[in-house]
């Protein structure tokens, strides 16, 4: 087993590094830890626009990347500890989450923390969650990662995922938020994730007497920062991979009422109606017909509003106050 302690706290990097060594490492097992600085990590399956507070996000900078398993979205900063474990594929029960999470649960146990795997994939004290975990498979192996909240920042994760259920109508899996919990309660007000990464690499190498330790080599960055700037840092992979979903929302303006609805498919509109008691001096279906073919996406939709003039269709508005309709 190969020992692998992250040198970035960039959200893109560790988790396109996850990706990377699926195909450097085809055949060995790998235990993977990283901690990452404010950053959104959205199930692959999911819309991303449904699972985020954009405004806030976009406000306070935080990387929004989505991974290559399934699963909800969860939030990551510097008081989270992340653990990805690779194996051979068949080695052990895909639906099994119980065997990579025992080295967390041992390491928190010895420590006094009342811990347990609880139903499928969760990892609980006194009842609220402190640590998701989620899988998949290919190439020939597994991958089973999670998160450990540590000192997590739970007011902006709060605020970073408060999403109107609303505004989306797709078939895309949705998160479920759960109770959750920062271990510091049940731990020394001092412990760092670098303190329980120390612990959780010795008891894997107790359990793995033949564990080596690896540092990624001048190769090895070269190619995560390949695939992170091709893939992990794109909107095509972050938001345009998203399920096709019907998008609706509603606004009060100075000049009216205007309720936006949109079929978005691979985060691309391709219809468009507006609705709403404005007076335009121009038809609607004017600028229904410009945003076919746009991204959902605010910073294009921002460089087409700006180069139409919104007052013939709405009446006295600003780009700002329209954009808000498309959020």
């Amino acid at each position: 087993m190969l020992l692998i302690d992250s040198p970035s706290q960039n959200a893109y990097f560790n988790i396109a590094s996850e990706e990377y060594l699926l195909h450097r490492f085809p055949t060995e097992d790998i235990f993977l830890l990283y901690v990452n600085a404010p950053s959104i990590i959205v199930g692959k399956f999911q819309n991303t626009l449904a699972e985020i507070n954009l405004d806030y996000v976009t406000e306070k900078d935080i990387k929004v990347v989505r991974r290559m398993s399934g699963g909800g979205t969860v939030y990551h900063d510097l008081g989270n500890l992340n653990f990805s474990f690779h194996t051979l594929l068949g080695q052990n029960d895909f639906g099994d989450f119980s065997f990579f999470t025992q080295p967390v649960l041992t390491v928190l146990n010895n420590l006094g923390v009342p811990a347990v795997l609880q139903g499928r994939n969760d990892l609980l004290v006194d009842g609220k969650k402190f640590s998701g975990n989620a899988k998949l498979a290919r190439h020939g192996k597994m991958i089973q990662h999670g998160t450990i909240l540590l000192d997590s920042e739970m007011e902006v994760l709060g605020d970073a995922l408060k999403v109107n259920p609303l505004k989306f109508l797709d078939k895309a899996i949705k998160s479920t938020r759960s109770r959750v919990t920062n271990l510091i309660h049940y731990l020394p007000e001092e412990t760092t994730t670098s303190d329980l990464k120390k612990l959780l690499t010795e008891e894997i190498i107790k359990n793995n007497p033949n564990a080596q330790r690896y540092e990624l080599t001048e190769e090895d960055l070269t190619g995560i920062h390949k695939l992170m700037t091709e893939k992990y840092e794109t909107w095509a992979w972050n938001f345009g991979f998203s399920p096709n979903y019907n998008f609706k929302k509603a606004i009060k303006v100075p000049a009216g009422f205007i309720e936006v609805h949109l079929d978005v498919v691979q985060g691309i509109i391709e219809k468009a109606k507006i609705f709403g008691d404005f007076f335009a001096a121009k038809p609607i279906e004017e600028l229904e017909a410009e945003l076919i073919g746009q991204k959902h996406e605010l910073s294009q939709l921002t460089f087409l509003f700006s180069s139409l003039n919104l007052t013939d269709y709405f009446g006295k508005v600003t780009a700002e106050e329209v954009l808000e309709g498309f959020k």
